[in-house]
């Protein structure tokens, strides 16, 4: 019985060592060599001792191989979000918030005259403050302030530049920011994981080929990057319509020039394979 156990425990160490071989299951040799010693030996444990051989087995774990991947796909962004906001200022609170309200008002009439979706517009924030003189060093209430902010999503690149130039005239003080995105996000983040499997079984077949290995199917694969509605910021133009200096310049019917450019949609995953 002894005997039996150390030639087990033996055979383990040897196929850890090895690194590459055949790997156990329920069915394989070993458990065959097992039932031929308990022939061979009467003193062995017989059908009542099956306990003993799963345990052995069950703590064996197959060779493996556990690699990186991680891909990225060109895409041309084709939608933008616009953050505005309405400044408005006046010598009284309700007076201010009139004001604001009508100039918001006028804005968003505009908006919707350009073809913009209402449910793409939103007031993402609201805000009235007191406007303080600090002079001979005491602060004086001398008028209050405003600020509606509204964004403004899913907005076509292709005419975004008359939008932008066509909310200047007609009440916008500020962008705040102007943001591409990629409406087929999604298509492009398939794409990317697909390539991500192809080039982990890749990499996992050179490494085993060094050792002297085969790979085998799929024990685990694990997705790692987080999902982003892939987007990046034009400051330069947004800095550009922050300035009040051109204003008049930008509400001509010629002006912006939108170049969005290209973005990058990342995939990174993480494979575990069989290896033989």
């Amino acid at each position: 019985m002894k005997k039996i156990y150390a030639q087990l425990a033996l055979g383990i160490i040897v196929l850890g060592l090895t690194g590459c071989g055949k790997a156990v299951t329920n069915d394989t040799p070993m458990q065959e060599k097992i039932l031929s010693d308990t022939d061979n030996n009467p003193s062995a444990p017989s059908d009542g001792a099956p306990a003993a051989t799963g345990s052995l087995t069950s703590q064996y774990h197959p060779n493996s191989i556990t690699v990186n991947s991680s891909e990225n796909v060109t895409v041309i962004p084709d939608i933008a979000e616009v953050v505005y906001a309405v400044r408005t200022q006046a010598s009284d609170a309700a007076a201010c918030q009139q004001q604001n309200a009508e100039s918001v008002g006028q804005v968003i009439e505009l908006l919707k005259s350009l073809s913009i979706e209402e449910t793409s517009i939103q007031t993402s924030d609201y805000y009235m403050n007191p406007v303080y003189d600090y002079s001979n060093n005491k602060a004086r209430v001398v008028g209050y302030e405003s600020i509606t902010t509204l964004t403004v999503s899913d907005l076509p690149i292709d005419g975004l530049d008359a939008v932008l130039s066509q909310s200047v005239s007609s009440g916008i003080n500020t962008i705040q920011s102007i943001t591409y995105q990629a409406s087929k996000y999604d298509e492009s983040y398939q794409a990317a994981l697909s390539a991500a499997v192809e080039t982990a079984r890749q990499k996992a077949q050179v490494l085993a080929g060094a050792a002297g290995c085969s790979v085998g199917s799929v024990i685990r694969i694990e997705e790692t990057s987080g999902y982003a509605d892939t987007r990046y910021n034009d400051s330069a133009l947004a800095n550009k319509y922050r300035s009040g200096a051109v204003k008049e310049e930008l509400s001509m019917a010629d002006t912006a020039g939108i170049m969005p450019g290209e973005i990058q949609v990342e995939a990174s995953i993480v494979v575990e394979y069989q290896l033989y």
